[in-house]
């Protein structure tokens, strides 16, 4: 009985009853989909390629750059540097400390000043008592001559406090300061060449 029908006619009978129209339009949004997924997979990874790309060139570049600082860097250049760093650190700091050195100096020397325009001052223009005292004790007004003249040629005395002795001599030349303490075991002589040769 089937050979007597058209196999055609058959075959759409058979599509007819199963009703394959559905699957079909499923299978075809399956695919669509699949061609999208595709799609953007692609665009995905075309992304990343570019961005590990970019990334790769600028490990390279760094790599560049700290071979660059590797081998320029020098120990010995650096180490010398510091050296010198610290040398001029030493240096200041001897410069600041000679420098309160001769401010307390000069401070004294101030006090010292003040106190002798005072005593002037009170004295008068006929010189008072003080002058009495030099003309009595003339061997002390040599002396005070003696110490100006030193002062005027950059060297000073300090005294010591106890004693009230001249016990150490202030050497000032070109803006460095210069102690020199008495021996008494030193002639005068050797006194006497050294302030030439600090003059």
């Amino acid at each position: 009985m089937l050979l007597d029908e058209e196999p055609a006619a058959l075959i759409a009978a058979c599509r007819q009853s199963f009703k394959i129209d559905s699957d079909r339009s499923a299978i075809s949004r399956i695919g669509s989909a699949l061609s999208d997924l595709n799609t953007f997979r692609s665009s995905i990874i075309s992304q990343h390629s570019s961005q590990l790309q970019k990334l790769v060139r600028q490990q390279q570049t760094l790599n560049s750059q700290h071979s660059l600082t590797v081998s320029s860097h020098n120990p010995t250049s650096h180490a010398s540097n510091i050296l010198r760093l610290d040398t001029e650190k030493f240096r200041v700091a001897k410069q600041a400390s000679d420098l309160e050195i001769e401010e307390e100096r000069m401070g004294a020397e101030l006090d010292s000043l003040k106190s002798t325009l005072q005593e002037v001052e009170e004295q008068g223009p006929e010189g008072g008592e003080a002058l009495e005292r030099e003309l009595a004790h003339p061997e002390e007004n040599e002396t005070v001559l003696k110490l100006r003249i030193y002062r005027d040629l950059g060297m000073g005395v300090e005294v010591d406090p106890a004693t009230g002795d001249h016990n150490r001599v202030i050497f000032q030349k070109s803006g460095d300061v210069h102690y020199l303490g008495r021996d008494k075991k030193m002639d005068l002589m050797f006194y006497c060449n050294m302030f030439w040769d600090k003059l």
